[in-house]
């Protein structure tokens, strides 16, 4: 960026900004040749397990295999079509985590056949899961060319995810497996709709939060170190905590209940950038946990499961610590390297290619493979908060994390239950265990965070802009000062972008964006409307070819007051901006 001096006939104090045009790679061969590295993963365990089980390959091995690639490379030529600047590494984490959950899964088919457990058997039906789950993945990111829509379907997005949870409780349709009454079955597929209700409870969460986080972190009374929020802005948090009771006693989902929960507290903390929020939730928590723990039945099982997995009694009860043991001895047998692959025997554990595919791939991996999965994760869950980081606006960054969150406490929920670290909880691994409104619910997530992370990577197209240093923070006033006083070497290249240029990297496809509180700007760092420094129509030039802005140098407001007096407190979490950020007036 280089700073020169206005234009003849501006005012003293007044400076040009003119972006410098560095070009930047969109990093989609690096997004390909990272899926070669995935695909090979993923092919090398259906190779591996065909020649380990029967020295060849069969027919079920070949077909998953080659639609398994073919998928592969559709969707990045689709990421190439329809988001070339999304992050190059979400792809190939996601494709290695499904290319190994398949290759398991079909291992463990193997097996089944053999035994004649048909009702295991389930690769075939994980692909066809999987084929829905790039179908929707590619619908996302062909038809939301821009996140901020989102926003105008917030309460859309809340009404469907509520609607979601009750479809299990509607006759005919609901189904109720292992005395959880989570399922709708249509046709031959059984399909659990609360997968779908996190994906659209986080966009709700983002837009309700990014509007409403100035009355949420309003300070209210000290106590000990903390200052605690008011009273009257508690109740959105009451009403998710009974969302989430009323899912853990009605439905018996334990798993969805801490997800539903956790999920609104993590974004509540992110959005306010308030602790108290934190341990308030975790108060909330603790006397739902007690109360379930007490005086719920399944829930009840599965704790005494947790805390006293070798007695005698508990192992041999019906829903007692058998399965969780006896997965526990499986990962202890496959050692640092495993077994192999197709040379254990995970089938010894029920639910073996859903609920403890971990397990599974702990005893033919070992140490190193499940370390392996757990970096794949890890840096999953690292790009989509980084992408959090790059965006401009709020909303963008709290749907982010809400997403990125999810996937998160997911992992730990299943990887916490499997080794006895935390209580069973019903759920499955992202991308990786067999079940397929999850495996379609993340699939979607996936596609929002490309979506998110081409806006957050896409290069600003917009023209200089003069600006009253005068508004400016003084260390960096003293810097354009400096850089202006210079003249502009001869030959200096000067963007050629017209004034009515696309200012954010998108077509305008919508028309009019949302305004009033809470509005945002665009995610690429140009002047948008909300932003202090955008230029209102009746101060450009008919004759200048840029936008120029002025801005009046009077003195900042003073800092705005409560009704009792009390002056606000800052409630904008680091990174976020004054497009995003306008202060509420009680």
């Amino acid at each position: 960026m280089t700073a020169a001096p206005g234009p003849l006939g501006a005012p003293a104090g007044v400076a040009t900004i003119q972006p410098a045009g560095t070009a930047r790679r969109s990093g989609r061969w690096a997004e390909a040749a990272l899926l070669g590295v995935a695909l090979v993963l993923g092919l090398g365990g259906f190779v591996l397990t065909a020649l380990n089980r029967t020295g060849s390959s069969p027919a079920q091995t070949v077909m998953l295999g080659g639609a398994f690639l073919g998928l592969t490379i559709f969707m990045h030529l689709w990421v190439r079509y329809t988001a070339p600047w999304a992050d190059p590494v979400l792809l190939p984490a996601a494709v290695a985590l499904n290319g190994i959950g398949l290759a398991m899964i079909q291992r463990l088919d193997l097996a089944y056949e053999v035994n004649e457990q048909w009702q295991f058997y389930v690769g075939s039906k994980q692909l066809v899961w999987t084929l829905l789950g790039v179908i929707l993945f590619c619908a996302v990111l062909f038809l939301l060319r821009d996140y901020r829509r989102l926003r105008r379907w917030d309460r859309w997005a809340m009404w469907s995810g509520l609607v979601f949870l009750i479809l299990p409780f509607l006759p005919f349709i609901g189904q109720s497996i292992n005395g959880a009454r989570i399922w709708i079955r249509i046709g031959p597929m059984s399909f659990q709709p609360a997968e779908l209700s996190k994906v659209l409870l986080a966009v709700f969460f983002a837009s309700y939060l990014v509007a409403n986080r100035d009355n949420l972190a309003l300070a209210g009374r000290k106590f000990l170190w903390m200052s605690l929020p008011r009273a009257r802005h508690l109740g959105p948090l009451f009403i998710v905590w009974g969302v989430s009771i009323c899912v853990l006693v009605l439905q018996k989902d334990l798993g969805s209940s801490v997800l539903i929960f956790g999920l609104f507290v993590v974004v509540l903390y992110v959005a306010t950038d308030r602790p108290s929020w934190l341990l308030i939730g975790a108060a909330l928590f603790l006397p739902a946990a007690w109360f379930a723990a007490t005086h719920l039945h399944h829930v009840q099982q599965r704790i005494n499961g947790w805390l006293h997995a070798t007695d005698d009694a508990v192992y041999n009860a019906a829903g007692g610590s058998w399965q969780l043991l006896t997965g526990m001895f499986g990962m202890s047998t496959g050692g640092l390297m495993g077994a192999g692959w197709g040379k254990g025997s995970p089938t010894l554990v029920t639910f073996a290619n859903s609920d403890f595919i971990f397990a599974s791939l702990g005893e033919e991996l070992g140490l190193t493979g499940t370390l392996a999965i757990l970096m794949l994760y890890l840096v999953l869950i690292q790009r989509g908060l980084h992408t959090a980081v790059l965006l401009r606006d709020g909303f963008g960054k709290l749907l982010a994390v809400g997403l990125s969150f999810a996937i998160a406490l997911q992992i730990f929920v299943v990887i916490g239950g499997v080794t006895r670290l935390i209580p069973l909880t019903g759920l499955t691994l992202p991308f990786l265990a067999y079940g397929g409104s999850s495996l379609i619910a993340n699939w979607a997530i996936l596609a929002l965070l490309l979506r998110l992370s081409d806006a957050a990577r896409r290069p600003a197209t917009h023209a200089p802009r003069i600006i009253d240093t005068a508004e400016l923070p003084v260390s960096l006033r003293r810097r354009v000062q400096d850089a202006g006083a210079e003249e502009p070497a001869e030959g200096a290249a000067v963007d050629d972008v017209p004034a009515n240029a696309p200012q954010d990297g998108y077509d305008d496809v919508s028309g009019a964006e949302p305004t009033g509180a809470g509005d945002y700007g665009p995610p690429a760092a140009a002047p948008s409307p909300g932003d202090p420094y955008y230029p209102p129509q009746d101060h450009i030039a008919p004759d200048d070819d840029f936008p120029t802005v002025t801005v009046s140098p009077e003195a900042p407001p003073p800092p705005r007051t409560a009704p009792d007096g009390e002056t606000l407190r800052s409630s904008r979490a680091p990174g976020f901006t004054d497009d995003s950020d306008r202060r509420q007036q009680q």
